[in-house]
């Protein structure tokens, strides 16, 4: 029985320690510049939004819980604490977006290319927005890196890649994936 408790720790070491591994060589990426960081917006509970939705008011969307503004506070402490260079922070309008923005980076802007197309009301604007953020990206170019605060529908659809909430996920230009690191 003492052997098998051992074999469990040394099974669940290794993948910890490949995770905390995984997340420096990120880092260090990060602390090259040059890189586009997609971040799905913090924890904000529930699914889709109401139909009432109005971008202008906040409670007619779904927002961020207080799990998700703390989730948001350490997205931003991760990249002071580790010295990573921010060129600009793009955010969706949404207001979940904005807040993730707000409370990780302080100053951002918004950006129709990183609206949501989840609903059936938005996604008649899905090509033109997934055409302007890749215009955008494109014409980028800075020593610094370009954060993109989002959602699951946006980053899958240019990624192919799906996140969980507060995932931020690093690529170059080329669109290479360099990493992601989970921040709940």
């Amino acid at each position: 029985m003492k052997y098998i408790y051992i074999s469990i720790f040394f099974i669940l070491n290794l993948f910890i320690s490949n995770t905390v591994i995984a997340d420096q060589s990120v880092i260090k990426e990060l602390q090259k510049g040059g890189k586009i960081v997609f971040i799905r917006h913090s924890l904000a509970p529930g699914n889709g939004d109401p139909e009432n939705i109005d971008l202008k008011k906040c409670d007619t969307q779904r927002n961020l819980n207080q799990e998700g503004i703390e989730q948001s506070k350490k997205i931003g402490k991760l990249f002071s604490e580790n010295n990573i260079q921010i060129d600009k922070v793009l955010s969706s309008e949404w207001c979940r977006c904005k807040d993730t923005a707000r409370f990780a980076f302080n100053n951002y802007e918004t950006f129709k290319g990183l609206n949501s197309f989840y609903q059936e009301k938005f996604y008649k604007y899905k090509d033109e927005q997934i055409k302007s953020l890749k215009k955008y990206i494109s014409n980028w170019n800075s020593e610094k890196n370009l954060i993109l605060v989002t959602h699951f529908v946006v980053i899958s659809e240019m990624l192919n890649f799906g996140t969980s909430s507060g995932e931020i996920v690093v690529i170059d230009k080329d669109y290479k994936f360099i990493g992601s690191i989970e921040t709940m």
